[in-house]
């Protein structure tokens, strides 16, 4: 039987204009949930995200919010959940890199404010803010449907160093330990929190430096010998958001070809 619309799950996108916001998107439409997709502005990209979506019979509407303003959050959060009546999942996809890749040594501060504002402090708060809104709201689905909060962060943590992001990296490392802290306190809530780690993904974020990177997977460096597709993420994604794993309490999931081990 097809859930009604009541019945649905929702899903609050950060950072969903991305590509790999609207896979993330595609793969959670396809697991049964609607949809709030969220970017700093709605644009374009995010108006044709939702047409897309809607065409495939998936409800999914934009909003626009700076997370970096922590204090609006709350309210974005009731507007997000005000949407469709409920919410059930948090992707924390939104970031932002480094303003200039280089040595450490000129890392500036601007940089490693804008990385720590809306890398670290914002999606803090906003988990925050999302968490309190779901624990005040009993879950309405199937015990084995529970409610989950997944956090992106990056390979290029504890066994690896990206040279050249040094405050994106120190950033995503905080957001990493922020996923244990939240996942500790909510898991008896019925709320399962994740940190997911992308690897090698063909983005605008890594187009500057492409060619390095094809070099790296040419040479071995990711057993898999490819880029990462989007999709890879989002279907790992949507499997934790739909329950499948909800005993692997505040687990990280890599998907990075491998290049976390140490092959010898």
């Amino acid at each position: 039987m097809t859930p009604s619309h009541s019945e649905r799950r929702v899903a609050l996108i950060t950072g969903a204009a991305g590509g790999l916001g609207g896979a993330i998107a595609q793969e959670l439409g396809d697991k049964g949930f609607d949809l709030v997709l969220h970017d700093l502005v709605v644009n374009d990209t995010l108006r044709q995200l939702c047409a897309t979506l809607e065409s495939g019979g998936i409800r999914a509407r934009a909003l626009a919010q700076d997370i970096a303003q922590v204090d609006e959050l709350p309210a974005f959060v009731d507007e997000a959940h005000g949407v469709f009546g409920r919410l059930d999942c948090l992707v924390n996809n939104a970031g932002v890199s480094v303003l200039s890749r280089g040595d450490i040594l000129d890392v500036s501060p601007e940089s490693f404010d804008r990385c720590i504002a809306v890398n670290l402090r914002a999606q803090f708060f906003l988990t925050q803010a999302a968490a309190r809104r779901m624990v005040a709201e009993p879950a309405t689905v199937t015990p084995d449907k529970r409610r989950s909060i997944i956090t992106i962060t990056t390979v290029a943590l504890d066994h690896m160093v990206a040279t050249e992001l040094a405050e994106y990296c120190i950033s995503k490392a905080g957001l990493s330990h922020m996923v244990k802290h939240f996942a500790t306190r909510l898991v008896t809530e019925g709320i399962d929190c994740y940190e997911v780690r992308p690897g090698m993904m063909s983005t605008t974020m890594t187009r500057s430096s492409s060619a390095k990177y094809q070099a790296l997977i040419e040479s071995g460096f990711v057993p898999a010998r490819r880029w990462g597709e989007l999709s890879d993420v989002g279907r790992a994604i949507a499997a934790l958001a739909d329950g499948c794993f909800n005993y692997a309490v505040g687990q990280t999931i890599s998907i990075d070809g491998g290049m976390a081990l140490k092959a010898f």
